[in-house]
């Protein structure tokens, strides 16, 4: 695989269209704090933290943004996540063939997702915990989540690798952004918003082909 130690998997959006689920919980979540999100103001929460989402959903519904109404908004969030996580979750095309074949060659991968590990440990009933060698989650980042470098960095601590060696698997400009500011190639896979172009990002309509010589193929 010539440079490539590692590929790093965001999760939501990337390896399973689990978007849409969310798309459920935070419209219902929403109504429930007494107001409504419009389509446009949830795309601007895809790839966002639980913290970060209960804050903006505060706000959209004019609510005041305490410490104490953000906790109880992220617990709905959950509850109604969760219900929606424990059914099967639908795969983005070409991301269980992908991932089945960057094991095969034997490159080490990570899970490097912002849904916390409750939830999680949910989505790995679908996608399967053997495709990865550590799992990175949204509240095991001492607060500095996606765009910040520390997911993707973390990741390749626990692997024990260099993060320039690593190929990031993303969907969403959050993800991008903290997986290239941490020193990773990206192959983006836009699919709910647009992502911008820039340094050390490559991108492709889907993963329907993609395995390790492919991946390794971006580091150049």
């Amino acid at each position: 695989m010539d440079g490539l130690v590692a590929v790093l998997w965001d999760m939501d959006g990337t390896l399973v269209d689990s978007e849409k689920l969310w798309d459920i919980a935070l419209y219902e979540t929403a109504e429930w704090l007494g107001g409504r999100l419009s389509e446009e103001q949830r795309m601007t929460l895809v790839g966002s933290n639980m913290d970060d989402t209960s804050a903006y959903l505060l706000e959209v519904v004019g609510r005041s943004v305490t410490p104490e109404a953000v906790a109880s908004t992220g617990e709905e969030i959950r509850r109604r996540t969760a219900g929606l996580f424990d059914d099967e979750l639908p795969w983005r095309p070409g991301a269980r063939e992908a991932l089945t074949a960057v094991r095969e060659v034997g490159l080490r991968s990570a899970l490097v997702t912002s849904t916390e590990r409750d939830l999680t440990e949910l989505a790995l009933n679908t996608i399967g915990r053997d495709f990865f060698d550590v799992t990175v989650c949204g509240d095991e980042v001492e607060g500095l989540n996606k765009p910040h470098p520390r997911p993707y960095l973390k990741a390749a601590e626990l692997l024990g690798v260099a993060p320039e060696k690593c190929v990031a698997v993303e969907d969403s400009p959050p993800g991008t952004a903290s997986a290239v500011a941490a020193g990773c190639t990206v192959l983006v896979i836009p699919n709910d918003v647009p992502v911008g172009t820039g340094e050390r990002r490559v991108f492709r309509d889907s993963l329907v082909g993609i395995d390790g010589p492919a991946l390794a193929a971006l580091l150049g």
